[in-house]
C-alpha cells in the first residue's frame, strides 16, 4: 500500500493511500489553587480555559491568561456558577478543601449524612470515584493518585453544587465556557481514561474538508453510532489538537438522560446541544407522553433555526441510543439507523436556505464506559470506566438522490439511503474495531479507511 503525501495542516498524521426523527437517549496533592491553575500542572487535571479564537483553524494555538487563571480560581473558590445561588456553609467546600481519598470521602457521607445530599446520588459519587481511580491506576501514570484526587475533587464539586441549585437545560443549549469551563473540565476528567497510544482516526483529511466548507457558511451534519456518555468528551480529544474549532464547536442532539442524570450533568453544561426526549424513552411514564411530544417539536424548531444560520457542525445518533453487545455473542456492533430520525435530518438540512453535506461518523470507545446491558427506564445507571483505547472515523457524502434513483417509492429510498449511510459506519467500525482490539493498528487501514493517530 502506498502513502499519500501528507496533510499539511496535521503533520504528524500518517496516511496510507485512498484511492477511491427520533434522537439519541454523554498521595496528598498541593493546594487547588497551585494545582489546578498552574500552567505546569499535568495536561490530565483541571486547567484554565485556553484563550479561544472565533476564526477557523487547522492547527491548535491555545494560550493562557495569568488573570483570566486568577479570576476562574477566585470563582471556584467562592463556590459559585453562573447558575449558582449560595448554598448553606457546609457547601462545596466540603469537597474543595479535601487534601486527601480519605477527606474526600468522609465529605460525601458527611453531606448525605446531612440531608444535603440523596442517599443515592452519594452512593453514586462514592461508586465512580473508586472506578474511576481504578481506570486511571490502570494507565500506569506515576501520577495517577494526583490526577484522580484533582478531578474528582472538581467533579464532586460540581455535582454538590447541581444538587443545592439544578441547573436547567434550553431546548438549545450553548456550552457554558464562563466564568466557570464545563467544556475543559469534561475534556480533563475523560483524557486520562484514553490510551491514546492505541487510539486511531480514520480519513483524518476529511475534518479539514469540513472545516473548509464550514468557513464558507455550509452545514455539516454527522450521522453517527452512539457508545457512551463519554462520546463527546472522546471526539474532542481525538481532533482538538488539529482541529479545535470542530472540537468546540459541535453541537450534539442529546437525550433528556444526560440533561436529567447528577453524574451526567456536569459534562452536558460543557457541551452545545439539542435537547430532546428519547423515543426509546418517550413512553416509559404514560402521563409525560404529550409534554415529552411538545418539547420534541420545540427542539426540532430550534434544529431549524440553527441550521438557517449556517456554518453548524450538528451531531446525531439516529439509532436512537448507545450500542449495546449482542446478548448471545456479547460482540459490539453499531446498532441500526432509524430511517425516521435520518430523513427528518436530512429534510431539515434540504430545506434550510444553505448548502448542507451529511457525513457518515463511526465512534469505537465502548469500554471507557459502557452502558447497562439493557435499555433502563430508571435514571442513574452505575457507572465502570476504564483505560482503552478507542477510535474515530468519518466517512465521504453519500448522495441521497444517487441512492434514491432506483428505487420505486419515497419509503423504499428513505430505506435505503438509511441503510447507506449505516453500512458506511459500519464498514468504519470495523476497521477501528481491528486497529484497536485486532492489534493491527495502522496496517488495518483499508481503500475505503485511512487510518492515522491523534
Amino acid at each position: 500500500m502506498t502513502c499519500r503525501p501528507p496533510v499539511t495542516h496535521a503533520p504528524l498524521f500518517f496516511c496510507p493511500s485512498n484511492k477511491n426523527m427520533s434522537f439519541l437517549s454523554l498521595s496528598s496533592p498541593p493546594s487547588l489553587s497551585s494545582h489546578f491553575f498552574s500552567s505546569s500542572s499535568s495536561d490530565y487535571l483541571f486547567l484554565p480555559p485556553p484563550l479561544r479564537s472565533a476564526s477557523f483553524s487547522c492547527s491548535s494555538s491555545s494560550s493562557s491568561s495569568l488573570s483570566k487563571v486568577r479570576a476562574q480560581e477566585h470563582l471556584l473558590m467562592e463556590n459559585r456558577s453562573p447558575n449558582y445561588l449560595a448554598p448553606p456553609v457546609s457547601s462545596s467546600r466540603t469537597f474543595l478543601n479535601a487534601r486527601t481519598e480519605q477527606e474526600l470521602l468522609s465529605g460525601i457521607r458527611k453531606e448525605a449524612e446531612g440531608g444535603s445530599l440523596p442517599s443515592n446520588v452519594a452512593s453514586a459519587m462514592e461508586q465512580v470515584y473508586h472506578s474511576y481511580k481504578n481506570a486511571v491506576y490502570r494507565s500506569g501514570d506515576p501520577r495517577a493518585d494526583e490526577i484522580v484526587l484533582s478531578n474528582m475533587t472538581i467533579f464532586l464539586d460540581r455535582i454538590f453544587m447541581d444538587v443545592v441549585d439544578p441547573f436547567v437545560f434550553n431546548s438549545h443549549h450553548k456550552a457554558k465556557r464562563e466564568p466557570f469551563d464545563y467544556y475543559l473540565f469534561g475534556q480533563n476528567y475523560i483524557r486520562p481514561l484514553v490510551d491514546f497510544r492505541n487510539s486511531y482516526i480514520g480519513n483524518v483529511s476529511l475534518f479539514c474538508e469540513m472545516e473548509e466548507k464550514l468557513k464558507k457558511g455550509h452545514n455539516i451534519i454527522l450521522m453517527s453510532n452512539h457508545q457512551t456518555e463519554a462520546d463527546p468528551a472522546i471526539i474532542a480529544l481525538l481532533i482538538e489538537k488539529s482541529f479545535p474549532y470542530i472540537a468546540e464547536n459541535l453541537t450534539y442532539v442529546a437525550g433528556d438522560r444526560v440533561i436529567t442524570d447528577p453524574l451526567c450533568k456536569p459534562f452536558s453544561m460543557g457541551r452545545n446541544l439539542i435537547c430532546v426526549y428519547s423515543k426509546k424513552h418517550m413512553n416509559d411514564v404514560p402521563e409525560l407522553v404529550e409534554m415529552k411530544r411538545k418539547a420534541n417539536a420545540r427542539s426540532l424548531k430550534e434544529m431549524a433555526m440553527l441550521l438557517r444560520s449556517g456554518s453548524q457542525i450538528i451531531w446525531i445518533a439516529p439509532s436512537g441510543g448507545r450500542d449495546r453487545p449482542d446478548p448471545l455473542t456479547g460482540e459490539w456492533i453499531p446498532a441500526h439507523f432509524d430511517a425516521s430520525s435520518v430523513d427528518n435530518m436530512r429534510r431539515l438540512v434540504e430545506n434550510s436556505g444553505v448548502p448542507g453535506h451529511i457525513y457518515q461518523l463511526a465512534l469505537l470507545c465502548y469500554d471507557i464506559m459502557p452502558p447497562p446491558p439493557q435499555v433502563e427506564k430508571e435514571i442513574g445507571e452505575k457507572r465502570v470506566i476504564s483505560f482503552h483505547g478507542v477510535g474515530l472515523s468519518v466517512a465521504p457524502e453519500i448522495s441521497f438522490s444517487e441512492t434514491a434513483a432506483s428505487c420505486q417509492s419515497p419509503e423504499m429510498a428513505k430505506e435505503a439511503y438509511t441503510q447507506a449511510l449505516y453500512n458506511s459506519v459500519s464498514e468504519q467500525y470495523n476497521v477501528l474495531k481491528s486497529a484497536v482490539y485486532g492489534q493491527q493498528g495502522l496496517e488495518a487501514s483499508t481503500q475505503n479507511v485511512c487510518l492515522s493517530q491523534p
